[in-house]
C-alpha cells in the first residue's frame, strides 16, 4: 500500500495527521506492506523569516491582513486540545516564525535516504514544541543528525540551491491534483483523504482499500466432478 503525505512543516494539523496515520499505520495487520511518501505542500512559499513577529501576528499577516492576532490566537486553540489529546504539545506562544523551504529541502533529502518519517517528526516537534528556528541552517543540520541523517550532508545541501525547485515543482504538482491545503493524503494513486483524521479513522480506510484491492478468492467446491465440504448458514439448515 502506497500512502502519499502532502504536507507542510507549518501546518499544525500535519503535525497531529502524521502522528495519527503513524498510529494506524502500527495496527494496521499488513503494516510491512505499507510505503508512506512525504511531499511538500508549501502553503506560504513568500512567508518572511526573523521578522520579530510572535506566531500569532506573523500568521495574520502572511494571511493578508485579512484576520488579528487574536483571532489566530483563540481560532488554534481548538488544534491545540486536538494535539493534547494524542500527547502533542503545542507551544505557540513561543514558537519561532519561519518560512519552511529549507526545512522542506531538508524533507525532500530525508524522504531519498530513507528517514522522512523520522525527521518530519523531528522537525515538527522543534517547530511547535521546542521553540527552534527552523530557518537557521545550523538548527536544521543539528536536527537532520538527531533524525539520523549525515548532520554535515545536510549543511552542505542547504549552503546550495539544490532542491529548492523541486519544492516549487512539488506544490505545483500538488495543485494540479486538485490539493488546495494540508495535510492531504493520496492511497495507492487512487483514493484521496482531505485534511486530518484520527488514528481510528485512517486504520478503517487502510483496511477498506486493502479489502477491495486484495479480495478473496473462492476456490471450486467441486473435486473430480463430485461436491466437497459442506456448509451451515445463518438460518441454521447446514448444506452438504
Amino acid at each position: 500500500m502506497k500512502i502519499e503525505v502532502w504536507s507542510d512543516i507549518m501546518c499544525p494539523l500535519c503535525y497531529i495527521g502524521k502522528t495519527n496515520l503513524d498510529k494506524a499505520i502500527e495496527q494496521f495487520g499488513e503494516k510491512d506492506q505499507v510505503e508512506v511518501t512525504y511531499r511538500p505542500f508549501q502553503l506560504f512559499p513568500d512567508a518572511p523569516s526573523d521578522t520579530g513577529l510572535n506566531y500569532y501576528e506573523w500568521t495574520a499577516e502572511i494571511h493578508g491582513g485579512g484576520m488579528s492576532a487574536d483571532y489566530v490566537k483563540e481560532s488554534n486553540q481548538a488544534v491545540v486540545q486536538m494535539g493534547a489529546n494524542i500527547g502533542l504539545t503545542y507551544n505557540l506562544d513561543t514558537l519561532i516564525p519561519s518560512n519552511t523551504t529549507d526545512a522542506l529541502r531538508v524533507a525532500i533529502y530525508a524522504q531519498e535516504q530513507g528517514k522522512a518519517s523520522e525527521w518530519m517528526a523531528s522537525v515538527y516537534k522543534a517547530y511547535f514544541t521546542d521553540a527552534k528556528d527552523i530557518g537557521d541552517h545550523e538548527t536544521l543540520a543539528k536536527l537532520a543528525g538527531e533524525s539520523g541523517l549525515d548532520s554535515g550532508a545536510v549543511l552542505t545541501m542547504l549552503s546550495s540551491d539544490r532542491y529548492k525547485e523541486t519544492v516549487k515543482k512539488e506544490r505545483r504538482n500538488g495543485s494540479g491534483r486538485g490539493i488546495t491545503g494540508t495535510p492531504f493524503y493520496i492511497i495507492n494513486d487512487k483514493y484521496a483523504i482531505s485534511g486530518v483524521r484520527s488514528s481510528d479513522a485512517f486504520l478503517e480506510v487502510m483496511e477498506q482499500v486493502w479489502r477491495e484491492e486484495h479480495p478473496l478468492q473462492m476456490i471450486g467446491n467441486k473435486a473430480n466432478g463430485n461436491s466437497v465440504g459442506g456448509i451451515c448458514g445463518e438460518d441454521g439448515v447446514c448444506s452438504i
